[in-house]
């Protein structure tokens, strides 16, 4: 093998190596058909909020690390960009993080959030759903989305999700899944 593209193929090797390893993978998430696990989590509007307040609609669960960084951030303005199209299809966009209820009403004030954010700061329904992670010590929810049906079911299943053209790829899963 030519000596200069060993260090490459090494990097992708143990780049693929670690991802599989790492916490917040598709270890413990819940599988597509099996109901969601139930929960009830403080929201934004420091009000205590549950998955069966949603039955009947499409639910989008998604978790992500943290507040005001920019990923998360970027994945929270495309939710709220494409909100509308969201409530036409009757679906709620959920969203989880550890970070507090606090943090949640700041975020969402500045960033003009109109849709829920939940507090798990125990990371147990993260936990639930597979979405866990281990940042410098702490635990942060892992960025995996889960589409969960008028029913409860599991209906989709997004791990490591990119921010950036997320929206998009969950209008176009839920307009797949309501044509079946």
């Amino acid at each position: 093998m030519n000596r200069p593209l060993r260090l490459p193929i090494a990097l992708v090797v143990f780049a693929a190596l670690f991802a599989a390893a790492a916490p917040g993978g598709a270890d413990g998430a819940p599988a597509v058909g099996s109901p969601a696990p139930a929960f009830t989590l403080t929201s934004n509007e420091g009000k205590p909020t549950s998955l069966a307040d949603f039955k009947g609609k499409w639910v989008v669960l998604y978790f992500y690390p943290k507040d005001f960084t920019s990923g998360c951030t970027v994945e929270a303005h495309n939710f709220q960009r494409d909100l509308a199209q969201y409530e036409k299809i009757n679906a709620v966009i959920l969203g989880v993080s550890v970070d507090s209820a606090g943090s949640h009403k700041d975020f969402c004030a500045k960033e003009g959030l109109a849709f829920k954010l939940l507090s798990d700061p125990d990371a147990k329904v993260s936990t639930e759903y597979g979405s866990v992670m281990t940042y410098q010590g702490s635990k942060l929810s892992a960025r995996n989305t889960f589409l969960i049906d008028p029913q409860g079911k599991i209906a989709k299943v997004f791990i490591g999700v990119k921010p950036s053209a997320h929206s998009e790829e969950v209008l176009a899963a839920l307009a797949s899944l309501q044509k079946a």
